[in-house]
């Protein structure tokens, strides 16, 4: 029982997350289901055979957004004394009706006068700024139901830093902007609302997102997590092993944590403390897991597309970048399992308790088609992320149909239930999409203020902040990445501090002598702010894991956090060698090479923190994996430091498999001698 209620307190977290709060009478469940799929068969149709304008399509997909919000989402979440009218949830009031229709009109605003705004483009009539001024507030008013004050606090702040600029202390003043100006760029142009963030989640990431969503509702999670368990299972901390595979997998079709937790979590946790993870590790490894999930390709949540965008390649581009720190982080969490079941004892499940894995792969294998063709489209064809993911959303509904008349054996009942299947997969691709949109919506009125002028001002005080030292430039927007994420949706906080500072982290190591990628500065805004969903106090991620668990949730997201300190690690190795984000690496013997000492140096990292490798470490062992670690995560500062000609830097890997093989060795002889075997140890 207890089970059942700690995963409907997480699943009441993913809804709050994703904006399905309220409990709707019929007509309004009709009425927001069609909105819902009329959204996802209108994103189908733009990747399909519609050909309409950017700013037109942003525009509308904004439209949808915004009616969705105010008729799932009450203006409170917790009843007022004097107020209740407004936290209502087993009903829509009239008042958000008329919020939802006002929403969707003004957001269409540009559609509806396309032409006249363009010919009178930088001076609006007194009617675009009265409906300028209406989409910012209903906008920011949308983001804070679904998302948290947070990131309209922020718009706000940034707003009225443009408006109150000249009247600032000298190193803060800005020559200032008018009302026209304004309006002008947030919204009635492409440098604001509807930006390149909105313009990403328009065309690409509701795809990916609503593909997510189908494939849960078909039960690809479910088939996911029972292969891992059946591949896993009975090793040594099996089941949270499993979790952190099934989870890497399930970030494949997620870009959300918390989905990630509620997909895996009730079937991973509950296992991992039967076999004697204590409660805390067991939900902290699934929030680890989980929050990683948005690290894996191909899709890695909405950040990924728009970091395309940011640095003007394709997302192939992306995808190759962030493919080697992404294994290695997964492969140092697989690490940091294994290493906590030797410390603890324990040992894998019995083979009985086990999925079958020959039925899991006939029941599920399926669910693979739509993601090889996905791989296949975006890899080999090298076609565009929008084309890649219809097409397999298009084979994923063969897949659907598929399965249903497989079971029931009754063409027309595999029909019905097949477009059941199909309107939940599309009402939770539209619903799950509210938050994304939104946040990059929000989040373009701070980009259009940047743009605006005073993105210099912010560059030369983060500078000045930093003084000019490129670690401490990294360490303050690690930090603030961290601080912004703890109230901001992933996306929201990547594109606020890549704005702000990934061209200052390029052009002050490029000062200092260290050349840094513009991709690699935009993954480490992006990693940190990933980060943010397992950080205390706020950190979702771990209340919702921790509801699973039955444990504290600031203890559970501090013990997350520590294990996610391998992933703080990969982001600061590869900022300064580009080779982990194979920066100009177009051979695969050099690319796999790079992976394996990677995954190495990981390991070697996981030894030092977790205190533990055959056995419990000794004091002098400790540098021996720091150094082997460093040296094989950047060969080239060691050969830098050694005077090794670069050409031969990889000869350094050697040094620092033998600096790992040597502690190893010495632990395994200090087992022998006390009469223990190395291999149960391990």
């Amino acid at each position: 029982m207890f089970k059942e209620k700690g995963r409907q307190q997480a699943e009441d977290i993913l809804r709050a997350e994703s904006g399905d709060i309220r409990t709707l009478r019929r007509f309004e469940s009709l009425l927001v289901g069609v909105v819902a799929i009329g959204w996802a068969v209108f994103q189908l149709a733009l990747a399909g055979f519609l050909v309409l304008d950017s700013t037109k399509t942003r525009a509308i997909h904004l439209a949808f957004a915004m009616a969705l919000c105010f008729l799932l989402l009450p203006c409170m979440r917790r009843p007022r004394k004097g107020l209740s009218y407004f936290s209502v949830i087993d009903r829509i009031p009239l008042i958000d009706y008329l919020f939802a229709a006002a929403g969707a009109l003004v957001a269409l605003y540009i559609v509806i006068d396309y032409e006249g705004i363009a010919m009178r483009a930088g001076i609006p009539l007194t009617r675009d700024i009265v409906i300028g001024v209406l989409l910012i507030l209903l906008l920011l008013e949308a983001a804070r139901r679904v998302i948290g004050p947070a990131l309209s606090v922020i718009a706000l702040l940034f707003t009225a830093y443009a408006f109150l600029g000249p009247y600032l202390p000298d190193v803060f003043a800005f020559k200032g902007v008018s009302l026209r100006k304004y309006i002008s760029n947030i919204t009635l142009s492409t440098e604001g609302i509807y930006g390149i963030p909105l313009g990403v989640s328009a065309s690409i990431v509701y795809l990916f997102v609503l593909m997510g969503a189908l494939l849960e509702k078909a039960g690809a999670g479910r088939f996911f997590t029972d292969l891992a368990l059946a591949l896993l299972g009975k090793y040594k901390g099996g089941p949270a092993k499993a979790a952190v595979v099934s989870s890497g997998a399930t970030g494949l079709i997620s870009g959300s944590s918390i989905a990630n937790i509620v997909t895996t979590g009730p079937f991973t946790i509950p296992l991992m403390k039967k076999i004697g993870y204590p409660p805390k590790k067991a939900a902290a490894t699934e929030v680890a897991a989980s929050t990683d999930g948005q690290l894996m390709p191909p899709i890695m949540g909405a950040a990924a597309f728009i970091i395309a965008e940011y640095v003007n390649m394709p997302y192939i581009e992306v995808v190759k970048a962030a493919a080697v720190p992404a294994l290695v982080s997964y492969f140092g969490l697989f690490c940091i399992t294994h290493l906590e079941a030797s410390k603890l004892g324990i040992k894998g499940l019995p083979k009985e308790e086990l999925p079958d894995i020959m039925k899991t792969l006939k029941g599920g294998i399926h669910y693979l088609v739509p993601l090889g063709v996905l791989l296949y489209e975006l890899v080999f064809l090298r076609h565009s992320p929008e084309l890649a993911a219809f097409r397999a959303i298009i084979v994923l509904l063969l897949v659907i149909f598929y399965q249903e008349f497989r079971d029931a054996r009754a063409i027309g009942r595999g029909l019905l239930s097949g477009i059941a299947i199909i309107s939940k997969g599309l009402i939770q691709g539209s619903k799950n999409m509210i938050s994304v949109a939104l946040a990059c919506a929000a989040a373009g009125i701070i980009v259009g203020v940047v743009n605006m002028g005073i993105g210099g001002m912010i560059t030369q005080i983060v500078e000045d902040l930093s003084r000019g030292n490129i670690f401490l430039l990294l360490l303050i927007t690690a930090v603030s990445s961290m601080l912004l994420g703890m109230g901001l949706p992933t996306t929201a906080t990547y594109i606020v501090m890549a704005s702000l500072t990934a061209p200052i982290i390029v052009s002050v190591g490029a000062l200092y002598g260290f050349f840094i990628p513009i991709m690699a500065a935009h993954l480490f805004c992006f990693y940190f702010g990933i980060l943010a969903d397992d950080t205390p106090p706020v950190g979702l991620a771990a209340y919702a894991a921790s509801a699973i668990a039955a444990s504290d949730p600031i203890p559970t997201g501090i013990q997350g956090f520590l294990y996610d300190i391998r992933t703080s690690v990969i982001a600061f190795m590869f900022v300064f060698n580009p080779d982990l984000i194979l920066h100009n690496i177009n051979s695969l013997p050099e690319a796999v090479l790079i992976l394996g000492m990677a995954l190495v140096g990981i390991a070697a990292f996981e030894n030092f923190a977790q205190g533990w490798c055959l056995t419990r470490n000794r004091w002098y062992e400790i540098p021996f994996f720091l150094a082997a670690s460093f040296v094989l995560f950047h060969p080239g500062a060691v050969a830098n430091i050694l005077g090794v000609e670069s050409s031969k830097k990889y000869i350094m890997y050697l040094l620092g498999l033998a600096l790992y093989a040597t502690v190893m060795a010495l632990q395994k002889m200090r087992l022998m001698k006390e009469g223990k075997n190395p291999r149960i140890q391990r």
